[in-house]
């Protein structure tokens, strides 16, 4: 099993930045692909980012370039910097998991475990 606790959240107005962050427990944090997803109300939770242990990263169009995802094996964390925040990126953000390194998962099926969310709120 893996536990994931995340971080970060909170209320910024559009243009600005947040960093969340994500701490695992429980087995070897390097054999595992991470990923951050969101779920606004009443729409599907969406893949964002995610990176292997080799720090191979993958992106969705929608946060290309705006936000970055990365890792710190020795502390057990995972990371999101967003900048350049618009309102339509209000949503809760989740932290996901899989055993393995291949690229490119981007499913929410694909991801076993999974963190309580934190809340991100971009004011217009």
């Amino acid at each position: 099993q893996v536990q994931l606790v995340e971080s970060g959240g909170g209320l910024v107005q559009a243009g600005g930045s947040l960093r969340l962050s994500c701490v695992a427990s429980g087995r070897t944090f390097s054999d595992y692909t991470l990923a951050w997803f969101r779920q606004a109300p009443g729409k599907e939770r969406e893949f964002l980012a995610a990176l292997n242990w080799i720090h191979s990263t993958w992106y969705a169009d929608v946060v290309k370039g705006r936000f970055t995802i990365s890792r710190d094996n020795a502390k057990n964390t995972v990371f999101l910097q967003m900048n350049s925040l618009k309102p339509e990126d209000t949503a809760v953000y989740y932290c996901a998991a899989r055993f393995g390194s291949a690229l490119g998962a981007r499913s929410r099926g694909q991801y076993q475990y999974w963190g309580q969310g934190t809340q991100v709120t971009v004011s217009s």
